[in-house]
């Protein structure tokens, strides 16, 4: 019998592995339903982002308060996972605190689980703050009508479960202590400020008690950190994982470059007999009406975004910081930010539901443009790039957003008439302004004759 924990773990664990790989794998098909695009320039610029943003927290401090509480919860889960590796080995072999029957459970072993001890506790605080300021203070940015009830409950759910973990660790700890008092079964460890006062409230129980509370939390602990695990594999939490790839891969150039688009480039080079060079083998192009194919210009579903652009989906913390500065979001506009990038997301979702199910996948009559993201939506952006500027994780809800429009424009011709006259002004006069050419610096003119009279 003592043998059946043991197997039981180890099956737990099996199946926690097999489920995180299953979906990994999942999320990894749908990411690459996006086009190729290269990011893998500037190689020590990328990796400097990586520190900074991703390990470093860098943009999370342009607000200090929640950027703090974070970092708590942040560096707590970072170190708090080494003690999480000691119970994985003593589920494995049946030990009892592994770690301190190698080094001792006096010295290094004590100060390093008072210091886990300090970091749980931090957590605590941290999430009981972050759970008053979503559903006490109401936080403006929290709001809006993507935010409908799963994001919500999404949200409050992690927060909850982070408490019961860190409660479980401090109550583990605290009828250990006890235990090791009354059977020798159990490792000296010396004692535990945080948990040592929580022992007060146990000391007078039996000791079966304490070992049903202690192997029950234990328990609680380990199978909670593999149901998180899991968990969060679905959930907005998934950042705690793909922000570091996010922010690798995030675009280096310059915030008001917008990317030219190559299908303009290669149809352009056809049409003037221009061997492509980004094409394979640097083949000749075909000559228009010879069987080649245009890509689309624009998106208007997720396979005409690039890959990066659905990580970026994935990676979206749904923070809100891109909406609160978004000047369109801020005056009543449809538009957020947040929104476009949870859209991506949605519809890669649906999509990759469609064809695990044997569906028709990207045929199934809808698509990202219209069906999730509408043109009052994207015709409020102002391409400012404040939502790209705030995010912590580096994600670009403008490139979606521009991409769609190049679609609405170049293949519907749907752009509001307003901006329909002003593209006819550039083709024809070079300026958004109906005038001629010969005429753009009247207004100079005017100006050297006051200066002169």
């Amino acid at each position: 019998m003592e043998f059946l924990p043991r197997i039981i773990f180890i099956l737990i664990l099996g199946v926690t592995a097999w489920l995180i790989f299953k979906r990994a794998r999942y999320i990894n098909r749908n990411i690459y339903l996006g086009k190729s695009q290269d990011r893998t320039d500037h190689k020590s610029e990328r990796l400097r982002n990586l520190l900074l943003i991703a390990f470093g927290q860098k943009k999370m401090f342009k607000r200090p308060i929640p950027a703090v509480l974070h970092l708590f919860i942040y560096v707590g889960f970072f170190v708090i996972n080494i003690e999480v590796l000691e119970f994985v080995i003593d589920g494995i072999f049946g030990s009892h605190r592994f770690f301190a029957s190698i080094i001792g459970g006096d010295g290094l072993y004590t100060a390093a689980l008072n210091l886990f001890e300090f970091l749980a506790v931090l957590i605590l605080i941290s999430c009981v703050v972050f759970l008053i300021r979503r559903n006490v203070l109401k936080v403006n940015r929290f709001k809006g009508e993507e935010m409908t009830h799963w994001p919500k409950l999404d949200a409050n759910l992690i927060l909850v479960f982070e408490i019961i973990l860190m409660s479980a660790i401090l109550t583990m700890n605290a009828t250990d202590t006890l235990l090791q008092a009354r059977d020798e079964r159990y490792v000296a460890t010396g004692s535990f400020f945080f948990s040592g006062l929580l022992t007060p409230l146990f000391q007078d129980l039996s000791t079966p008690t304490l070992v049903i509370i202690e192997r029950a939390t234990w328990w609680l602990h380990i199978i909670g950190i593999l149901a998180f695990t899991v968990y969060i594999t679905y959930s907005k939490h998934l950042h705690i994982f793909l922000a570091f790839p996010n922010t690798y891969y995030a675009d280096i150039k310059p915030k008001a470059e917008m990317r030219n688009m190559p299908e303009v480039t290669r149809e352009v080079k056809s049409m003037l007999g221009i061997t492509d060079t980004t094409a394979p083998d640097h083949a000749a192009p075909e000559a228009p009406g010879e069987g080649m194919e245009i890509g689309r210009f624009g998106a208007k579903d997720i396979n005409d975004l690039s890959w990066k652009n659905i990580l970026d989906s994935y990676t979206c913390t749904q923070c809100g910081r891109c909406s609160s500065m978004c000047p369109a979001w801020q005056t009543g506009k449809k538009l957020s930010p947040r929104k476009i990038v949870m859209d991506v997301r949605a519809r890669a979702e649906e999509v990759g539901n469609s064809l695990d199910s044997g569906g028709p996948g990207l045929e199934d009559g809808k698509s990202l443009f219209r069906d999730y993201i509408t043109e009052e939506e994207i015709n409020a952006c102002t391409s400012c790039q404040a939502c790209v500027e705030a995010c912590p994780v580096m994600i670009n809800p403008l490139d979606v957003i521009l991409q769609m429009r190049r679609y609405m424009a170049m293949e519907e011709s749907s752009s509001p008439q307003e901006w329909q006259m002003m593209f006819q002004n550039i083709e024809t006069s070079f300026a958004p302004w109906k005038f001629p050419p010969s005429d753009r610096f009247n207004w100079a003119e005017s100006l050297r004759e006051n200066k002169e009279s």
